[in-house]
């Protein structure tokens, strides 16, 4: 959703969006011609016996956008509706390789709801943690689940897509 055609050379920047405003941040910014990333998933529910479809943000509050300019256009950006900022950390704007948007572009669009029971293992299929296993703690979100992995001999609790968990095999 919400994809242009992209310039393989030029950096892509995070935007960090209004509460529940990324489809009108997305839609302001393509407005100004920019060019626009907002990873977005397919759910299919079942509600009061009927099956229903709604196009969410794969990640909340969060769109992707491709600019040579983004730090020169870094106020136009913020002051869009639906815009809260530009993500940086300190003073340098944080920016992603275009492989990982490549990969966010072509992985999966339509997630049935899956249900994990708290406490329930977990396997992780896709992304920087595919191969790794965990326990499901609670829904956070109607696309991602709070999951307590080991990492480095520490347990973490990660916020990630329910598409890329599964019931270990």
């Amino acid at each position: 959703m919400g994809f242009q055609q992209s310039q393989d050379d030029d950096p892509w920047y995070v935007v960090y969006t209004k509460p529940g405003q990324e489809f009108r941040a997305l839609e302001q910014l393509q407005n100004q011609k920019f060019i626009c990333f907002l990873p977005t998933l397919e759910m299919q529910r079942t509600r009061g016996g009927k099956r229903e479809t709604a196009l969410e943000p794969l990640f909340a509050r969060y769109l992707f956008i491709q600019s040579t300019s983004a730090a020169k256009n870094s106020s136009r950006i913020r002051s869009t509706r639906g815009v809260s900022r530009l993500v940086a950390f300190g003073d340098r704007l944080a920016t992603l390789p275009g492989d990982f948007i490549d990969a966010l572009q072509r992985g999966p669009r339509v997630v049935d709801e899956l249900s994990f029971q708290r406490g329930e293992r977990v396997a992780i299929n896709s992304g920087p943690f595919a191969g790794l296993e965990g326990i499901y703690q609670a829904p956070d979100g109607e696309a991602r689940a709070l999951i307590l992995v080991e990492l480095m001999n520490q347990p973490r609790k990660l916020k990630l897509a329910v598409e890329m968990l599964s019931k270990p095999a």
